[in-house]
């Protein structure tokens, strides 16, 4: 496909062009998520696809999961299969999530990583592991109430990492897609969790591969969790509906104070908000790696400190950009690390 924008407003996608005119993207905007045409075939998710199979087929797999076009990451309860973000299937959706989101898109490395990662769900739910007594005995139970905002242990070497964030403590069901997915991914994982107990969960995912990676699937039901054809709203309102999750979060009026301390420098001659929005992804990518808080939520905070620091008119001295930099990420930090163990960003 290789359209271009044509006088009925209609857009067209092309897998070679990656930039949205302004034109263009109010077009893309106003058409329904499922009227977009959409597709794995013939893009880099194939591509991307087809590498897991092939991964999966080396390490003694036959089985593979079947992959969809979904609202986002994951695999329905108890279904061996992988929905991927509709986005993802075309360049110019992927620069919009990032610009309307202030979250990138995944790139290459990303993708894969999540692939993987999903490819443990569907194993798990494929031969139902999750309801044998050792799987329970080395993960927990499957059943336990799955929480968002997780408290992690950072540097728990009960668990190994893959997605950032310490993505395996979330849940039991998450701990044994994280092992898998390190597993599949990693030649010398005895070896980096050499004398930690994960190194039991993964010979576990080794011998259970053994004996179930040459069987057919246990299930072979394929019920879709939210499939691109069942998203009836335009991109705009899809949007929207972030941007209200993003922007969920406020924060006390004390903070002004701080953000006034950290930012000091009344005769500076760089907007501190300005400042913010320019490191805003580093920042957001590196406190989600360490903290494990979701990324949407950390946006949220950011929109809200660059609120702020716009409304007092704070300033940065361009002579203290690192040292700022710096204490801006601790201050950040602080806040996000008090948020995790009280569920508030400032206590009152």
């Amino acid at each position: 496909m290789n359209q271009q924008l044509n006088p009925s407003g209609k857009v067209n996608f092309s897998e070679s062009k990656s930039q949205v005119s302004d034109t263009e993207k109010q077009a893309i905007l106003s058409r329904r998520i499922n009227e977009l045409p959409l597709k794995i075939q013939g893009t880099r998710l194939e591509t991307f696809i087809n590498k897991l199979y092939l991964i999966l087929e080396e390490h003694g797999i036959t089985f593979k999961p079947k992959c969809y076009l979904a609202d986002d990451w994951g695999c329905p309860d108890g279904v061996p299969v992988i929905g991927i973000p509709f986005y993802l299937s075309d360049p110019r959706l992927s620069q919009l999530e990032g610009e309307l989101t202030g979250i990138n898109a995944e790139d290459d490395k990303e993708i894969i990583m999540y692939l993987y990662h999903e490819a443990g769900h569907a194993f798990n739910y494929a031969y139902k592991l999750y309801l044998q007594p050792e799987w329970r005995s080395l993960f927990g139970l499957f059943s336990k109430a799955y929480k968002e905002d997780y408290k992690p242990k950072p540097f728990s070497p009960s668990f190994v990492r893959h997605i950032p964030g310490w993505y395996a403590q979330k849940h039991p069901d998450e701990d044994f897609a994280e092992t898998f997915a390190v597993w599949l991914a990693h030649n010398d994982w005895k070896k980096i969790y050499n004398e930690t107990p994960a190194l039991t969960k993964l010979l576990y995912v080794d011998r259970i591969v053994k004996e179930w990676g040459k069987r057919p699937s246990l299930v072979t039901k394929e019920i879709l969790d939210t499939p691109i054809e069942e998203l009836t709203e335009t991109l705009k309102d899809w949007y929207d509906t972030e941007e209200s999750i993003r922007t969920r979060n406020k924060l006390p009026e004390i903070i002004n104070e701080d953000l006034t301390n950290l930012f000091s420098y009344s005769d500076g001659d760089r907007l501190a908000a300005e400042f913010i929005s320019t490191n805003r992804l580093r920042l957001g990518q590196d406190i989600n790696y360490w903290t494990g808080i979701d990324r949407e939520r950390i946006e949220s905070l950011i929109n809200e400190l660059v609120k702020r620091t716009k409304i007092l008119d704070l300033k940065v001295d361009r002579e203290k950009l690192n040292e700022t930099l710096v204490n801006l990420t601790i201050f950040v930090n602080t806040l996000v690390m008090n948020y995790l163990y009280t569920d508030n960003f400032v206590m009152l």
